[in-house]
């Protein structure tokens, strides 16, 4: 997320805030996919109801990963711009 932020800002694009959230809590789209294939491959769920309550712990999973990487690559990102703007000395 940090190197992404870094190649926006050489590209003078300052909107970096949902990039920074959404790169790095896209994480829990494999998370997601990684249950379809679990659930596809390797479990023997055969029932409707057995199915919806999976898929609907699996995306409330998901969900929760994505709000948690999303924030850590967005803090680390917001440090990182801090970090590199409060170096520069204007005199």
């Amino acid at each position: 997320t940090i190197l992404m932020c870094c190649f926006q800002l050489c590209n003078e694009d300052y909107h970096w805030w949902w990039r920074s959230f959404l790169s790095s809590g896209s994480a829990a789209i494999y998370l997601f996919l990684y249950a379809v294939w679990y659930f596809v491959s390797k479990l023997e769920i055969t029932g409707f109801v057995s199915s919806a309550i999976y898929f609907g712990y699996m995306f409330i999973i998901a969900l929760g990963f994505f709000l948690l990487t999303g924030s850590i690559g967005f803090f680390a990102c917001f440090w990182f711009v801090r970090k590199i703007y409060g170096a520069i000395k204007v005199d």
